[in-house]
């Protein structure tokens, strides 16, 4: 191949999005929802990556809670990474785990001592074989004078009994509570068995969070990472029993003969569990994962801040090429595509959602939240968190001592060769907070463009080319920058 021939790529900072004439006249009216894979949606198209020192539950509570996604990383045991997503779900799950029960004809002062013990305010009435027949309220023992009557003396049932059948959501339950107005929601089976309980503070939750992204049932919409080799589909079935809503096939190189193997499989033993694959830089990675069963592919071979992939290996194409060529794929095919890596600010998300990507996944700027599980460090007086990729030589290590090695002669590889790095990050407060930065740049950037979606951002957007000079201009520049606290 000569010099000629070779093609010209680019990345975020070689180009900038021309402005138009826009009908946006606030930031606030435009909308930042975008497809996560054929069925997932966001609220704020941002993905925390799976990697050990920016995801686990707590990252990915944070993430859910303000539209977006956490992948919950799998460098940890299966039963660990299960309990991270399980943990994810429990805490905003509509449907109470303990019920607090009682006999119809155990006397009015032990429904008393029992609400006392417990620090509750009501009681689920249930015969012996726990099916539903009332619910005791503390207004029902409020001035009682014969403590020794039956709690079926007192209770409210028959009629009068508002319940829901098992699976009923918060939206639907916030509408029963409001029609009958009522505090609590027995849920019963079809037998009349007590199965749970949705409460008033359970529907509130939706207004604490509005942004939230939840599943049918309320709880917040969780990822989970698995490998291509090994035990990847052992720790799958654990995955999606947790109440995984995404699986991702995460290796450095998704376009790989295993990994693609592993994506079909997948696929296969978990159809209705929807299925991130990658990662790619190419249309023809982008088509053969689809082929073999992804439900959206993640794209980015070298960008990442910790990553050295390119430096080592020599191999990578630049993010904005690589996003642009893989996200015309993935239209005709009818699939999302997630922009991973590169990422350093607002504006790079701009650029890479309008080149033609669903989403953005990032690691850097949220490794340094207080959410992530990175150790946190103090280096003249300024907060840090540490931060590593997962190719480093640190992380393979880790790895190599909890895997098979003779199913791992890549990351057994990688040990000796490392294509990553550890560092530090500066301390950048709550997952939020960064957030609301990050989405208000976005927002900022498709009024600019004309775009009150996603999609008439991609439509709208025109890029140029700019030179070192240009990038310079971009930043400040001629001027003293005061200090940051």
């Amino acid at each position: 191949m000569t010099g000629e021939s070779f093609p010209l790529a680019l990345t975020y900072d070689d180009v900038l999005l021309v402005p138009l004439r826009s009908r946006v006249a606030s930031r606030r009216e435009v909308q930042t929802c975008a497809r996560l894979t054929r069925t997932l949606q966001l609220n704020v198209p941002i993905l925390s990556a799976n990697m050990d020192t920016v995801t686990e539950a707590r990252m990915a509570r944070a993430m859910a809670r303000a539209g977006g996604i956490g992948i919950i990383h799998r460098f940890m045991t299966i039963l660990q990474e299960a309990e991270e997503v399980a943990r994810v779900k429990r805490p905003e799950e509509a449907v109470a785990r303990k019920l607090h029960t009682i006999s119809p004809h155990r006397p009015l002062s032990d429904a008393s001592a029992l609400m006392g013990r417990h620090n509750v305010t009501s009681l689920l009435v249930v015969d012996r074989d726990d099916r539903l027949l009332g619910i005791l309220t503390v207004r029902d023992l409020m001035f009682e004078e014969d403590m020794s009557l039956p709690v079926s003396a007192r209770m409210t049932g028959g009629a009068q009994l508002v319940t829901a059948p098992v699976g009923t959501t918060l939206d639907q339950a916030r509408e029963i509570l409001h029609q009958h107005r009522l505090e609590k929601l027995p849920l019963v089976d079809a037998d009349g068995r007590l199965r749970g309980l949705i409460t008033a503070r359970d529907v509130l939750r939706l207004t604490e969070h509005p942004q939230a992204v939840r599943d049918r049932q309320g709880r917040l919409l969780v990822g989970a990472a698995i490998g291509a080799v090994g035990d990847y589909l052992e720790r799958a079935e654990a995955l999606v029993a947790a109440g995984a809503d995404l699986l991702v096939v995460d290796i450095a190189h998704g376009h790989a003969e295993h990994a693609l193997r592993a994506t079909e499989r997948v696929k296969s033993r978990f159809p209705d569990t929807q299925l991130l694959a990658g990662n790619v830089a190419t249309a023809a990675g982008v088509r053969d994962l689809v082929s073999a069963g992804a439900d959206a592919v993640k794209v980015g071979v070298g960008p990442g801040a910790a990553c050295s992939t390119r430096v080592v290996a020599g191999v990578g194409v630049p993010q904005l090429t690589a996003v642009l060529e893989c996200a015309a794929a993935a239209r005709e095919l009818g699939v999302p595509i997630v922009a991973d890596g590169g990422i350093r600010t607002s504006g790079d998300i701009v650029k890479a959602l309008a080149a033609g990507a669903d989403t953005v996944m990032i690691g850097s700027l949220l490794a340094g939240t207080e959410e992530s599980p990175g150790a946190t460090v103090t280096r003249r007086g300024a907060r840090y968190k540490v931060y590593r990729g997962m190719a480093s030589a640190g992380a393979t290590e880790d790895r190599r001592r909890r895997e098979n090695p003779e199913d791992v002669l890549d990351e057994l590889a990688a040990a000796a060769t490392p294509e990553g790095v550890e560092a530090v990050v500066p301390y950048r407060g709550t997952v939020a907070e960064v957030l609301n930065q990050l989405v208000g740049g976005l927002r900022s950037g498709m009024s600019y463009c004309d775009a009150y979606t996603l999609d008439e951002l991609r439509a709208n957007a025109r890029f140029v080319r700019i030179t070192e000079a240009g990038l310079r201009e971009s930043r400040p520049h001629d001027i003293e920058l005061m200090d940051e606290d």
